[in-house]
């Protein structure tokens, strides 16, 4: 036997175990890798209290299952919004073609002229073949509106 002293070792009074999970998640990783299932067809059990996907048989973890719905929710969101844009463009547009099909209507007849509905002057086809003059819509809402109060 050797004469050299005894050394203690770190292991002696106990091992010394190192979470490699813990190292993950400060890292900013997650604990678990993700598997290649999305977890797409997920099963709510009311009875057991649990999330599963019933593509690959797993529990889902409850955090995974709420952001699958949260992602979901705004999906439907933004297609209603979009939606509703789509919808007040076509109505806008559909104004405009109402008015134009009335006005047309209007000058069709052989026997009538349609009426500005301000001036009460005829309007004829001839009148604006060769271009019209235009001024801001805005303008003309703030002269309407001066002009209706000072009616009152």
């Amino acid at each position: 036997m050797s004469d050299a002293p005894i050394e203690p070792q770190d292991w002696s009074f106990g091992v010394k175990v190192v979470q490699i999970e813990d190292i993950r998640v400060a890292r900013g990783l997650t604990r678990r890798p993700r598997t290649s299932c999305r977890h797409r067809k997920m099963v709510y059990d009311e009875k057991e209290r649990r999330v599963w996907c019933s593509d690959c048989e797993t529990e889902v973890e409850a955090f995974d299952a709420f952001t699958y719905l949260v992602e979901h929710y705004a999906a439907a969101v933004s297609k209603l919004n979009r939606r509703a844009e789509e919808l007040a463009q076509a109505e806008k547009f559909q104004l405009r073609s109402r008015a134009a099909k009335a006005m047309d209507d209007a000058w069709r007849s052989t026997t009538m002229a349609p009426l500005c509905p301000h001036c009460n002057n005829a309007l004829m086809p001839e009148d604006v073949v060769g271009g019209l003059a235009s001024t801001s819509k805005e303008f003309v809402r703030a002269e309407r509106k001066r002009k209706a109060d000072l009616k009152k």
